[in-house]
């Protein structure tokens, strides 16, 4: 009888045992997959907070440095030769623009390059200029000021990130561009501020340049520190905004880095967004949101403003940044 015979348990078990068969069989005459080699670990070098306050100590030691003044001839020869120290491919963009008023200014802009060969870049900027009035001082004000944040801080991060590119390469190139003749300006002339960015904007110290994206910084060493989220960066440059404030969250400087936004302004990464078309943000001291910090544009402005903790702070993200890009 087909219903209870042998032959049919045979019939329906021979096609398991023969397509296990083939399974091992087909399993043992694939050529083995070669292992995928780990991806190295990224090694983020330590920002030095001592020696970024060193760097802002030897700039408000040149005096001010108001263009066509002995100091910022003296301090921008300085700059030029610490990038080369570092390793930097350095040159000066120099030209005579005007101010507000009339003044021709002799600016220079310093750009220190690291492995220029490379084709994937990042680009970090500060201005190096100091403020020629005090307009918001309540004496001495037609007097220039020391400017050991506002100009000094951020040269000074850029500096000591610069010795660290000096002693261990990224894996992407890195520019540094020091803006001259940033603070010559007047509330009453929106464009009279941010000359030097303003001219390589038009200008770029290599023609088609463009780099993934760019980070500002201007006032990045008073105590106590209050970076929000810039109306400009956001509206041109979120996702890098996201990545440097998630980055600088996540290293526990959420106290310094503030989730919330604030209104947008006239700063050097507006000319580098608007005419440049390179998306920038802006790290800038905006205590409560929409005020700078309580010594700008005052000869209070010197180094007893400056902490160590805040360089550290803004200085270990741009390394984590950029040591993490591939």
């Amino acid at each position: 009888m087909w219903k209870n015979s042998p032959l049919r348990v045979i019939w329906w078990q021979r096609p398991i045992w023969a397509w296990l068969l083939l399974v091992i069989l087909a399993a043992c005459g694939e050529d083995p997959q070669p292992e995928q080699p780990p991806q190295p670990e990224v090694v983020v070098p330590t920002f030095q907070a001592d020696s970024a306050y060193a760097f802002v100590a030897q700039q408000v030691a040149f005096g001010p440095r108001v263009p066509n003044s002995g100091g910022h001839r003296a301090c921008g020869d300085w700059l030029m030769a610490t990038f080369a120290r570092y390793g930097a491919r350095v040159q000066a963009q120099e030209s005579v623009v005007r101010a507000f008023d009339g003044t021709a200014l002799n600016m220079r802009n310093i750009i220190a390059s690291f492995q220029p060969e490379k084709k994937r870049r990042i680009l970090l900027t500060a201005h190096w200029d100091t403020r020629p009035f005090a307009d918001e001082d309540s004496s001495r004000q037609q007097e220039p000021i020391p400017g050991a944040n506002d100009g000094g801080s951020g040269v000074g991060v850029l500096l000591e990130v610069a010795r660290q590119l000096g002693q261990q390469a990224p894996q992407v190139g890195v520019d540094i561009i020091l803006w001259d003749a940033e603070d010559y300006g007047s509330s009453e002339h929106e464009n009279s501020y941010c000359l030097g960015s303003q001219y390589w904007s038009r200008q770029p110290h290599v023609p088609g340049y463009m780099p993934m994206y760019a980070i500002n910084l201007d006032m990045v060493g008073a105590e106590g520190a209050y970076f929000t989220r810039e109306g400009i960066s956001e509206q041109y440059a979120r996702s890098v905004l996201d990545k440097v404030w998630y980055t600088a969250r996540s290293l526990g400087y959420d106290r310094f880095f503030r989730s919330h936004s604030s209104e947008g302004i006239i700063d050097d990464h507006t000319y580098m967004n608007l005419v440049a078309r390179i998306p920038t943000i802006d790290i800038i001291d905006r205590p409560g949101g929409n005020r700078f910090f309580p010594h700008w544009h005052t000869h209070r402005d010197d180094l007893s403003t400056i902490s160590r903790e805040t360089l550290g702070a803004v200085g270990q993200t741009l390394l984590t940044v950029v040591y993490q890009e591939r």
